[in-house]
């Protein structure tokens, strides 16, 4: 697996080695010693989670906080999305940033996403089969969220936005200045 660190560092594409011929295709889709050699710290995935949505389903942004706060490492089986993680660590660097890639049933690339941010993503193909685990239980109480269109952040989803189909509780989220719970950047998150 060759991992690379994004413009926000603590974000890493994963893309697999793909081992194919005729018969189709074998990769290695985890590997916790790579994994945590890559990332710089241990982390302990207890729950995996799929969904299965159509074209223009925009699930997010979410996050949970501390002291259930979740990483993830997340995957698309079918389809194609684009997959969106902002920065919401206040006093980091890079605060209210982003990095958007789009992973597909082709690429089979995964994308890490630490403890304080938010995550989001939409589907580009008819329908899409995505995949992650993550290191923390859901807990509803700790469970968050922020606006996907808020134009601070300028997230181009690439699907127009009437095109997007969302649960009420995204459409309700707050912006990024309104934002009263999220992450502080020297806080360590793994302790």
């Amino acid at each position: 697996m060759k991992f690379i660190a994004q413009s926000i560092p603590d974000i890493f594409i994963i893309e697999p080695i793909i081992h194919g011929d005729l018969r189709g295709y074998f990769i290695e889709t985890f590997r916790q010693d790579e994994f945590e050699d890559a990332i710089g710290h241990k982390v302990h995935f207890v729950q995996d989670n799929e969904s299965k949505s159509s074209k223009g389903v925009l699930r997010g942004l979410h996050y949970q906080l501390a002291p259930q706060a979740q990483s993830k490492l997340v995957r698309v089986i079918e389809g194609s999305v684009l997959d969106v993680a902002v920065d919401i660590r206040r006093n980091s660097p890079t605060f209210g940033q982003y990095v958007a890639v789009e992973l597909t049933e082709d690429n089979k690339k995964q994308m890490f996403i630490p403890r304080g941010f938010a995550h989001g993503f939409v589907v580009l193909s008819e329908t899409a089969t995505f995949s992650y685990k993550v290191d923390n239980y859901y807990s509803p109480e700790h469970d968050r969220g922020l606006a996907f269109d808020d134009a601070q952040l300028n997230i181009d989803w690439i699907l127009a936005s009437e095109n997007l189909l969302l649960s009420d509780k995204d459409t309700e989220q707050p912006s990024l200045s309104e934002l009263k719970e999220c992450f502080d950047y020297n806080e360590n998150y793994y302790a």
